[in-house]
């Protein structure tokens, strides 16, 4: 019998022996995203709200209160608690779980994983996993630094980050079981960092040239020659940022997408509009976008709009 229906099953089903037993079930692609920067990425986005700091503004419990119908006002539950996205899955280094409002730099805050998650769960059908790798205070042009870049040596956290991926897709079965006996494979990647090159001069300047060998390493690290690549930009600032070096790398960032080998297959996002300040915000902590959640969150929302384009999705 199952080779009369071998035709039809071959796509969708599989064959699990358990003891003595023959148990099919349906088998999916799982659709991995890795999610990699500094600690923009890490995400210190605030989630509880607290009236001691501003009276709760710019927290993701204080935002979803204020606009209930809104992407975000749907992860809070009437009871006050939050909801999760048990079609989404998460590894953040030595964190892992279904996607909730508890992955950011600590379990009370969020980065751009919650906005992102949510987009690309709402598309597929198919499971998404998100792989999240980000460490503060780490800059392209040196703890990522790429192994084609003219220069200096691989950078650390460039093999730190080849490594947590490579860990991830040959141990996903065992670190999240409801994935047992799915498939794998890495269909995009995301990116927000900046603030280390930011800073410094040299970096600054070679900021361009060192994301372009970093996507070229990294598909080629992949086998992903078309990976589609997303930059968010390092827009913490808002419009009114009129620092030289702030200004030439947001230049540099969106012109790594307008290279010609890049052409529909790497996009850049603006974020400088997600930006709330201090007085709409927990803190006034600039350089970590005032600890805003609604911002990391529409980060996250556009850099996964932004996926779902290049992907093909409308």
């Amino acid at each position: 019998m199952l080779r009369n229906l071998a035709p039809y099953l071959l796509t969708s089903l599989f064959i699990c022996l358990h003891g003595n037993s023959v148990v099919l079930a349906q088998k999916k692609m799982v659709k991995a995203f890795i999610l990699a920067g500094q600690s923009n990425m890490q995400g210190h986005g605030v989630v509880p709200m607290d009236s001691q700091r501003n009276e709760g503004k710019g927290t993701l419990e204080y935002c979803a209160k204020q606009k209930p119908n809104s992407s975000i006002g749907q992860w809070l539950r009437s009871d006050g608690t939050w909801k999760v996205r048990e079609d989404v899955w998460i590894k953040y280094l030595d964190r892992h779980g279904i996607l909730a409002p508890s992955f950011g730099v600590k379990e009370d805050s969020i980065g751009p994983e919650l906005g992102f998650g949510t987009v690309t769960g709402d598309e597929f059908d198919e499971p998404v996993l998100l792989i999240k790798i980000a460490w503060g205070g780490k800059s392209l042009g040196v703890d990522f630094r790429p192994p084609s870049a003219p220069g200096n040596e691989t950078g650390e956290y460039y093999l730190a980050l080849l490594e947590e991926i490579e860990t991830v897709m040959n141990n996903f079965e065992n670190i999240f079981p409801a994935l047992e006996n799915q498939s794998l494979e890495v269909v995009g990647f995301g990116w927000h960092q900046g603030w280390n090159d930011r800073v410094n001069q040299a970096l600054n300047d070679s900021y361009q040239q060192n994301m372009t060998h970093f996507i070229r390493d990294l598909r080629k690290a992949l086998d992903k020659p078309q990976l589609p690549v997303v930059i968010a930009e390092t827009g913490m600032s808002g419009f009114e940022e009129k620092h030289p070096r702030a200004v030439s790398l947001m230049a540099a960032q969106a012109a790594v997408a307008e290279q010609p080998e890049f052409g529909g297959n790497v996009a850049f996002v603006g974020t400088k509009a997600f930006y709330r300040p201090a007085e709409e915000s927990p803190s006034g902590q600039a350089y970590h976008w005032n600890t805003n959640a609604e911002t990391y969150y529409l980060i996250g929302e556009g850099m996964g709009t932004a996926m779902l384009h290049l992907m093909g999705k409308p």
